[in-house]
């Protein structure tokens, strides 16, 4: 599997891992869950195709929360992402996913100094995982997010903060990221939404 060809199907974790897209690349036979998912990335690309030489196909699918984390945990593992030290996801109804984030924010303060405020600077230094909740919307085959919540420990932060720390991560990805606009779901995905501890899609 190319790295570049499933450049793409990053736009679908993005909503997962509330950053830029977690990919793995082809450095070996991938466990179990990994083959799972790219088989189904590979299954939306042949799809994608063949509607564009007007032969659709309609593919339906489920991931489940767990299987997620896994893949997450993977594709961090094989492709490490500029910014992100891991993520994990809860998975809620009503497109709403709660992440556990471990973030450098050092890194961010190289990339846009000055973003994290002063006050905040004590706690958000190095290497911090931070919670972070938001809600997705799916509409015309776009996606766009806000937040909702996030905390360091028990410091509840800005949502302003938390979204502009995440546009800075994005940016900084390979395939530079613009979380400030909606996103264009991949293989002409036309729904993506949430259930109790699983996340469902169609094409």
């Amino acid at each position: 599997m190319v790295y570049a060809s499933l450049g793409r199907t990053s736009r679908l974790l993005l909503l997962l891992a509330i950053s830029a897209g977690l990919l793995a690349s082809d450095g070996g036979a991938p466990p179990p869950v990994a083959a799972k998912f790219l088989g189904l990335f590979d299954r939306l690309r042949t799809a994608e195709a063949q509607g564009k030489l007007g032969h659709p196909q309609h593919i339906a699918f489920e991931l489940f929360e767990s299987d997620i984390n896994d893949y997450i945990k993977y594709a961090l593992k094989t492709v490490p992402r500029p910014g992100l030290e891991s993520v994990t996801v809860k998975v809620f109804p009503h497109n709403y996913i709660s992440t556990f984030v471990l973030v450098d924010f050092d890194a961010v303060e190289r990339w846009r100094p000055g973003t994290i405020p002063a006050l905040l600077k004590v706690v958000l230094s190095g290497k911090k995982s931070i919670w972070v909740d938001c809600r997705f919307q799916t509409t015309d085959s776009k996606a766009v997010f806000s937040v909702e919540k996030a905390y360091y420990q028990n410091i509840r932060l800005p949502a302003f903060l938390v979204a502009q720390i995440i546009k800075i991560i994005a940016a900084r990805q390979p395939e530079k990221y613009d979380t400030s606009k909606p996103l264009t779901l991949p293989f002409w995905l036309k729904q993506v939404w949430t259930a109790d501890h699983s996340i469902h899609g169609q094409n």
